[in-house]
């Protein structure tokens, strides 16, 4: 079994930053994709950013330009938040696609932007 444990979330005012780590309980296999994705209450959950075994990343349009995706040679991904504003308050969720068990996720942790 492998879990994604998260760190780095927490309160923020607005303008501010944050980065947020993600890291595979044990290496179990190469991975393919590790995203990031979020959750703000009543809604549903959307991707953030994604970065490939390639170093290929993809944004949403509402987080280009301040955010950054980025990892490791092992298995951990990072999420660099800057210029954070209120709409980016939500429950944030790693997600790996592993090459030989597929998806698994994180746990989420708290982002919280006060205006």
């Amino acid at each position: 079994q492998v879990q994604l444990v998260e760190s780095g979330g927490g309160l923020v005012q607005a303008g501010g930053s944050l980065r947020l780590s993600c890291a595979a309980s044990r290496s179990i296999s190469s991975i393919n994709v590790m995203g990031w994705y979020r959750q703000a209450p009543g809604k549903q959950r959307e991707l953030v950013a994604t970065i490939t075994s390639g170093d290929n990343t993809n944004y949403a349009d509402s987080v280009k330009g301040r955010f950054t995706i980025s990892r490791d040679n092992k298995n951990t991904v990072y999420l660099q938040m800057n210029s954070l504003k209120p709409e980016d308050t939500a429950v944030y969720y790693c997600n790996f696609v592993f090459r030989l068990i597929g998806s698994r996720w994180g746990q989420g942790t708290q982002v919280t932007v006060s205006s």
